[in-house]
């Protein structure tokens, strides 16, 4: 879960940076707005794919459908909390629902989700495969 719950945050920063880079804009592009709303988001998309995550590896065969579970909460998860975070910070709901709609129509949420979907799945593969942690080669002799 941990190595999946990283994956997530690595390839969303990457993905949301080479979208910035592809469209030449920034991810929310509001003048005197901050990094909170950003930041705030981000730790609540990586909080929800982590919780989501956990509760569905704790079954004992977990289904790749529940990636799908997955990927929207962390993306409305990650869209509440950028929405919560203008409100306060700039008072003003219209404010951000606009930078809210900006994230979905620019593509920032569809970024996120679609990280949500691939470190999920990863995350779900090794736990039906039951993989371990490495060993060293000296390590594998006595279990044979």
């Amino acid at each position: 879960m941990v190595l999946a719950t990283i994956s997530f945050f690595a390839l969303a920063v990457f993905g949301l940076g080479a979208l910035s880079v592809a469209t030449d804009t920034d991810i929310i592009a509001v003048p005197d707005l901050g990094q909170a709303p950003g930041a705030v988001g981000m730790l609540a998309a990586v909080i929800a794919f982590a919780l989501m995550l956990w509760s569905t590896l704790r079954r004992p065969r977990p289904s790749y459908v529940a990636t799908i579970a997955i990927a929207l909460a962390t993306g409305l998860a990650h869209l509440a909390a950028v929405w919560i975070t203008v409100t306060i910070g700039a008072e003003s709901p219209v404010l951000a629902t606009a930078v809210a709609g900006d994230l979905v129509r620019g593509g920032a949420s569809a970024v996120l989700v679609l990280t949500a979907l691939v470190a999920g799945w990863g995350g779900i593969a090794l736990r039906r495969t039951r993989a371990e942690h490495p060993r060293w080669p000296w390590e594998r002799e006595e279990d044979e």
